[in-house]
Formats: structure tokens, sequence, C-alpha cells
């Protein structure tokens, strides 16, 4: 079976299945193949209800003892059953929104149900557990079972027999990797690893189908890297550029100094646009340090020196305040810029009055999302790009939108904190600038850590400081429903929080699955203080600057990599009132404390990620998931450091032996990457 071949070729497969595939981003045989399980559900024997372990997911099995209690909270339904074990042990069970369940769970039936277990004083319970005969359980005891990304409509079990139909015509067995790379890296054959992600035979052997093609996204993306490099070292500075008038009279009227880290950055930045390269430079630098007026100099400076430049930002909300403060700029300094906003959400008048301004070099500074690298889109003299956040773009779209001039000077700003042993390897495509301290008059963050139990005291905090004006964020690492019975549901839980806090609080819920107009309007409402607490998956991330929200709170918190929460943490503490991180975590093991504990004591991003990389071992398949600029599908640069490190010195190894990659093995290489690449930051376009 061809890789190319539509889904809807797949026996048991029809055009209602193939549409809701399509949802998912599922269109091929090979689609299908490399839409692989998000994590892998066991089922251990059920324990006694005394043996029970708070914080970890386990099943009972007992007796209903009364006819369930079903009240009403507002618009949420909750109902309690009480289960009973042969030890004569109880556990209370509570289900949202299931009102139904009253008249299945009948009094002195014997029912399994497996969940998160959780305790408060010497009351243990489970929230939304899920419900097994006894036979359905035992039948998965014992086993990895795969669990699929879905939609609505879209089950598991379809997903699971598409997969194992198409696999079973998967290509013959034929290898990928050049033998000079194999021969030093021992690892499963491509076939027999991408089998064993769908249906593994044991933990050992999904371990090692894993690292075979972590190494393959790794090796695949940096040997990409090390192309662009080599490209851009020869790129020659089309637009020279020196500091002006404007770029001194704005830093002098600037109400705070530039710290030391910023001015020697700015000295970099100054330095690349005057020499005979066109810069390729990145800027990290931890939430908060000061890369947008970085950012504004360069632009400022571009503009001064009779250039455009465009800075791309990952949301249009954060979009038009970047334009927004720009502009402020402005008219408060009379600065040279003449700027110009243009994203997806414009009607079409406004969008061709922008493309106008742009093409007759009237806007020198263009400032927007996607929409800067359509095709309508034509600059008179664009010299200087800047994408904001990094980790929201790809390679792809930021060479589409430096493409639109003629080699650029590109900027790129990441706030996530990387340990330096992996930039030299993960940023091998650009110069890398480092801003390593705060300006003086941020307030520090108060954090703490906590269980479960603190979740009340928690939502009173939150009320608190809502009647004092301020506004909260309340984060959820899951939304789709049935992913997993430990992680909350968004959508759910905002009904539970809606309860819990007073009438005159507005709560709303954003989440990666919303329409991106629908999301946009909820953070806009957001910034403008019609909404008080923003319940949210990480789609907040880096989509909105809210000054006066003062209280991240997080759930779940051990399910998130500690880069990742440090850069939610990064939403708060942005304006001129004391702010607040509450990190909850379901599990109070001594290994998870500890971990989250390093947030408890720093808010040095550069310090978190370095000592999450001590903590988290390689291989941890279950483990969690780091979010970020690098969106490999199955890498972690954290817990596949390791990988990583291979990975390079086999790209390195690669390049000795074939520097111009066209030996037979080398082309069979690209030629599949080209084709199956699965990093979804690579462009093998440019090899």
């Amino acid at each position: 079976m061809s890789d190319a071949i539509p889904v809807n070729r797949i026996k048991g497969v029809g055009e209602k299945t193939a549409a809701l595939f399509g949802k998912i981003n599922v269109y091929t045989v090979d689609d299908l193949i490399r839409h692989y399980p998000r994590d892998y559900e066991t089922y251990d024997a059920p324990v006694s209800i005394l043996e029970t372990s708070p914080g970890s997911v386990q099943a009972v099995y007992g007796q209903i003892t009364a006819i369930p209690n079903v009240k009403k909270v507002r618009n949420l339904s909750i109902l309690n059953a009480i289960l009973k074990d042969d030890n004569g042990d109880s556990i209370q069970l509570t289900f949202f929104n299931m009102p139904f369940l009253k008249k299945v769970l009948k009094p002195g039936g014997f029912y399994l149900f497996r969940g998160l277990i959780q305790q408060r004083g010497t009351h243990k319970f489970m929230e939304q557990p899920r419900m097994f005969t006894w036979d359905e359980y035992i039948q998965k005891s014992g086993r990895l079972l795969p669990r699929y990304a879905l939609t609505k409509g879209l089950t598991n079990q379809t997903v699971q027999k598409s997969v194992a139909q198409a696999l079973e015509h998967y290509p013959p067995e034929k290898e990928y990797l050049p033998q000079v790379i194999l021969q030093k890296y021992p690892m499963l054959s491509h076939r027999k690893a991408v089998y064993a992600l769908h249906f593994p035979e044991s933990r050992e052997e999904l371990l090692a189908a894993r690292n075979r093609m972590v190494f393959e996204e790794f090796f695949s993306f940096l040997l990409v890297l090390r192309k662009n490099k080599e490209l851009a070292a020869k790129t020659e500075n089309h637009f020279p550029m020196y500091e002006t008038a404007d770029t001194v009279r704005f830093l002098e009227q600037l109400p705070f100094p530039l710290t030391k880290a910023q001015k020697k950055v700015w000295g970099e930045l100054r330095e690349d646009m005057g020499s005979p390269y066109a810069m390729n430079r990145l800027i990290q630098g931890d939430v908060g340090s000061g890369k947008t007026i970085l950012a504004v100099l360069a632009l400022l400076m571009c503009a001064a020196n009779g250039y455009q430049g465009a800075m791309m930002a990952p949301t249009e909300v954060l979009a038009v305040q970047h334009f927004e403060t720009i502009s402020g700029y402005v008219k408060k300094y009379g600065i040279a810029f003449r700027p110009v906003l243009l994203t997806g959400s414009m009607t079409a008048k406004e969008k061709r009055e922008a493309y106008a301004k742009i093409a007759s070099g009237e806007a020198n500074l263009i400032i927007g999302t996607h929409a800067l690298i359509q095709e309508k889109v034509e600059y008179s003299s664009l010299a200087l790009v800047v994408t904001d956040e990094q980790h929201r773009f790809g390679v792809r779209q930021r060479e589409t939108l430096a493409a639109k001039g003629s080699e650029p000077h590109v900027l790129v700003m990441s706030a996530t904190p990387i340990p330096r042993t992996l930039a030299i390897i993960l940023y091998g495509d650009l110069k890398v600038s480092v801003i390593d301290e705060l300006p003086a008059n941020r307030l520090p963050i108060k954090n703490c850590v906590v269980g479960t139990a603190y979740r009340p005291k928690a939502y009173e905090f939150i009320a608190k400081e809502v009647a004092a004006g301020r506004q909260a964020y309340v984060i959820c690492p899951m939304v789709e429903e049935g992913e997993s019975e430990d992680l909350e549901n968004v959508v759910d839980y905002t009904e539970k929080l809606r309860a819990a806090l007073p009438p005159s609080v507005q709560v709303a819920y954003l989440h990666g699955k919303m329409r991106p107009a629908d999301k946009n309007r909820i953070m806009e409402e957001f910034a403008d203080k019609k909404i008080d607490v923003l319940v949210s998956t990480t789609v907040i991330e880096v989509g909105i600057n809210v000054p006066n929200a003062t209280v991240m709170m997080v759930e779940n918190a051990e399910r998130f990599g500690l880069a990742q929460l440090h850069q939610l943490r990064g939403r708060v503490g942005r304006g001129e009132f004391q702010s607040y991180c509450i990190f909850i975590s379901t599990s109070e093991a001594k290994e998870t404390m500890e971990r989250l504990q390093i947030l408890n004591h720093s808010n040095d991003g550069f310090h978190i990620a370095s000592e999450d990389l001590k903590l988290r071992g390689p291989g941890d398949i279950f483990g969690i998931r780091q979010s970020g600029e690098f969106a490999f599908v199955l890498g972690d640069i954290y817990t596949d450091a390791n990988i990583l490190k291979e990975a390079s010195d086999a790209v390195e190894q690669l390049l000795v032996s074939d520097p111009e990659l066209t030996d037979d093995d080398s082309l069979a290489l690209v030629n599949y990457f080209k084709e199956h690449t699965a990093v979804n930051v690579v462009d093998f376009r440019t090899i």
C-alpha cells in the first residue's frame, strides 16, 4: 500500500470516518501510520480500598451501598456514590454532569472503577472514574494499550483497527539511515520501530522503538540546521545599517535604563547589522528580561536607515499589543516609525489598505501574525525580520517571511530557557545572545507547591485577588474528554470553578481546539478586564500580556516540564502588583515534590532548566512532555538529551564523510526525510 493512498482505502474506513480522520490531519495511509499514540494505558490488577495510594491511578472493585445522591450547584450536576469492598472499606465516587448514572448504579450491585485516588484528611475519593465489568477489565490487564489524539465521533478503537490495517501493508524491511551511522549507533530497524510504537509487546520494546524514532527526528532536524548554517555563513549583507540619532534619542528618553545584559546584546545587534554578512541571531532571555525593547531598537535602526522591518507575533492579541505599544512610542518620542498592523481577522478593506502601504514603502514597520507571509503581501525594501517567541513558528514560516526580502537580517526571540549544553546543539543555525538578568524594578513572584487538599484555599485566594481588582489564570493540562481520568477537562473544570467562586466573578475558558476568532475574543476580553479568571490549557504561554493578572494557578503541575511551568508563571508579575504562582500536584511522591520545589525556590529560568535536565532521566516514555519551540512529535530535548547528543555527533560524522550528501546512502536519506519527516520545524527543501 503506497504512502500517498487516501486513508479511506483502508478496510473499514468509509467517507464518514475519513472525514473524522481529516479533523486530526490524517488524510493518507502515511499520515495514519505517523499518528503515533500520545500515551499508553496500563491496567494493573485491582487493589483493596485500604491499599489505594493517593496520587495514583488505580482500580477498585466493590459494592454500591446506597442509592447515589444527586445535587445541582448552579449549572453543575454532582452525583455521589459510596463503594465498599470485601474488607468493609469505603471510597466515595463523584461524577460531574452524569445524572443518568443514578439509574445505572444499583444499590447492592458490584462494579469496578478505575481513576485517580485522592484523599482529604482520612477520606478517600475518586472523581470521574471509568466504570468496567470485571471481565472487561481483566481482558485489558497487563497490556500496553495505545491511546491516540481523537476528535468527537472518532473512537480510540477505530484508530487502533485502522492503524493495524495500514501496518499490514507497510513497505517491506528497508533502512533509511546510512550504514556508517547504524554501525556506530545500533538500534531497532525503522519498520520494527514504527510497528512497536503502535503495538508494543513490552515497555522495553516500546522504549527501544521510541529511541529509534526520536533519533530520526533529531537527526533530520540537526542535519538541516547544519546545512542552513553553511548557507547563512555565506549570505552577504545587502542592507548595512548603522546607529542613528533616532536610536540614541529613543534610549535617552526611555523611562528606564537598559540592563548590562541588554546593553551587551544591543551592541551585538548593531555589530551584526553593520557587518559584511547578514544577521541571523537569536535573543534568548527569561520571561520579562526585556527582549522586546531590543527588537524595537533593531527595527528603529532599520527604519532610520531607510528600510522596512517586519515583526511577526504568535497571536493576534499579542500583535495588536505590540502595535499599540510601538504606536505609543511614535507619539511620545517622535521616532521614525510609520507602523502598520496586518492580521488575519482584519476586514478585506483594511487588508487592502495595509498591503498598499507596505508595497509603496509608506509603512516602514509591519507588525502582524502569519498574515505577514501571505502571497498578497509585497514589501518595498524588507531588510529585517523579527519573530517574537520562536516556538510558535517553524523554520519554514521564518524562511517564508525572510524570502519576501532580498536575504534580510533575521532576529529571533525566545523565552524558553535552554541549558547551554543543549543550546549549542539546538541553535546550530543561529548566533545566540543571552539576556541573563531582569530589570531591577521587577517584584519577584511568590510561589507555593501544594497538594490537592489546598485547592479550596487557592480558590479563596483567587476570589480575594479578584475582589482587589486583579485577575487570575488557572491552567489545566488536557482538554479532550476521556483522554485521562486523572486530568481535568477544561470545560468541566470551569463549571466547578464557577460553583466554587462568588457569582460576581467572571470566569471563562480557553483551549487549543477553539476557533482562532473565539480564542482572540476571549484573550481580548481578558486583556480588557471583562473576564476575571481565565481557565486555559497552555495556549496562553505566549498569547497575551496582561499586567493586571497577579495569580497563576496550575493544576496537575507534575504533568508539565519545569521550563514550561516557568513560562506559564511568566504570564504574571508583569505589572506593579505582587504576583503569585500556585502549583497544585496530584502526586505527593518525594521525587515529584522535589522537582517542583525547584520552582518554589527560584525564578531564574536558566537555573530551572539546568536543574530540570539533571533530574529528568532519559527514556521517560510515560512522563512529562515539554512543549516549546522545538515541536518534535516524539522527542523531548530534556528527557532525550542523550539521544540529541548522539544525533548531533552522527550528523557531524555523516557530513565529514559526505559533505555534499551525494553518496547513494545520503541521497536515499534526504529523499526519505523530504517525504516523511515528522518534525514540523524542519524544511528539507534547503538541502
